[in-house]
């Protein structure tokens, strides 16, 4: 199978942002499949490619597949109309790019929502199927954030614009793969016929106890490093941390400290509020590849998962987070309730392999911290309990299995129809 993969925010391992579609891509070609992945120059992405752009493009072969990197930057730095333009500028050299040469499937990766746009032309001008993938599901969360007066949000007219494109997108792809059972919801309202659950999982090769691990030098010898790493926007909520930190300093607890590490248009501010506020018990880190971010977890002794207390992030959000601080055995706190709160419970799956404290409520997170902090057999057998479901549970490469399947089956059923 020829296929063209739209992931506008493709990153390998030697990034700093998500690997899932570096997975899938190397999963589809390690099964004889033809990949070309087409990206964009993603803010914190290391593509593996080097040489020079040429018309505004460069391409190259990484790790047994094409890549196809366009010269259009893009981050969360940047404000909604350079964002807007940049997702817009990735559809139109996509699309010129699945028009112009020959492929049997388009798997259209969102966000941002625009990938479908490529994938519909190519549906309606060459009749190459599509699948279309939806990793946060858009216009819901944008819609979500304006309810709850958060920056993210989008205007009126542009969610009107977006629900004509993402009902369009689930109705015309031959499948659409949600990494959430919330997700799949999403779809299946908008009209999608066949929809598939495929969820983040853990790169049990990158992470766990096989690693090296390192410490920041503001961290004591005899601290438990609690980590988040992610983005550091209002979305993700990283005052209840700067409370916590707060509350903890001044309870006089000693043995913990709190590292975020990311980048986001909330960081200056963090930074300088945790300097007003004298938080020696937290420290940033510049955002950090998935390499280095596993010596890290290898030495810390829990994985923080935060957002802001938004409804919606219940079962629409799939964070890499949550499933990188299981790979790497920690035990995890989170203010999220719905999905990653069942993740970390007891039952069927096996003990608790973390705490869920209730979003908004930053003395339960404090609590939740200090009680793991001054229990090293509960935070180990926690740790012991997250690897367990990692390996069982989790494994990237199950996940990758499947999702070829869906993949394969989709253009074996469009070739069948244009044979008939």
């Amino acid at each position: 199978m020829r296929l063209l993969y739209l992931h506008q925010h493709y990153s390998g391992p030697g990034g700093a942002t998500a690997t899932r579609a570096h997975a899938m891509a190397c999963a589809m070609a390690a099964r004889g499949h033809a990949v070309t992945l087409a990206c964009g120059r993603y803010e914190g992405a290391v593509t593996g490619l080097d040489g020079p752009f040429r018309r505004g493009a460069r391409a190259g072969r990484v790790a047994g597949f094409r890549v196809v990197e366009f010269d259009i930057p893009c981050g969360n730095s940047q404000g909604l109309a350079a964002r807007t333009r940049a997702f817009l500028h990735y559809a139109g050299r996509a699309a010129g790019l699945a028009l112009r040469e020959e492929f049997d499937l388009v798997l259209a990766s969102s966000t941002p929502l625009t990938v479908a746009l490529p994938a519909l032309a190519a549906r309606r001008l060459r009749r190459v199927p599509f699948v279309f993938e939806i990793r946060d599901p858009w216009p819901e969360l944008p819609r979500a954030l304006s309810e709850a007066a958060l920056p993210g949000g989008v205007p009126g007219p542009v969610l009107a614009g977006m629900d004509v494109l993402a009902t369009a997108a689930c109705r015309g792809a031959a499948a659409v793969i949600g990494l959430t059972e919330g997700m799949a919801g999403t779809a299946r309202a908008r009209g999608a016929a066949r929809v598939h659950v495929v969820p983040n999982g853990c790169d049990l090769d990158l992470f766990g106890p096989q690693v090296a691990p390192w410490r920041p030098p503001e961290a004591g010898s005899g601290e438990v490093l609690a980590v988040y790493a992610g983005a550091h926007g209002r979305a993700n909520g990283l005052d209840a941390a700067m409370e916590a930190a707060t509350i903890l300093r001044n309870s006089g607890e000693r043995r913990l400290r709190l590292v975020l590490v990311g980048e986001g248009s909330e960081k200056a501010r963090l930074v300088a509020e945790a300097a007003r506020r004298d938080l020696r018990n937290l420290v940033f880190l510049d955002p950090l590849p998935k390499t280095r971010l596993a010596g890290l977890l290898a030495a810390s002794g829990i994985g923080l998962h935060l957002l802001a207390p938004v409804p919606a992030f219940a079962e629409w959000t799939a964070p890499n987070k949550l499933m990188d601080a299981l790979a790497a055995g920690l035990a995890v706190v989170t203010n999220v309730p719905g999905r990653a709160a069942r993740l970390l419970e007891a039952g069927a799956e096996g003990p608790a392999c973390g705490i869920a404290v209730p979003p908004g409520d930053a003395p339960a997170l404090a609590e939740a911290l200090a009680g793991l902090a001054a229990a090293p057999v509960r935070r180990a057998s926690m740790g012991l309990a997250a690897r367990g479901r990692a390996v069982r549970l989790w494994d990237r490469r199950l996940h990758a299995a499947r999702f070829c399947g869906i993949l394969e089956a989709a253009a074996g059923e469009a070739a069948l129809s244009r044979a008939a």
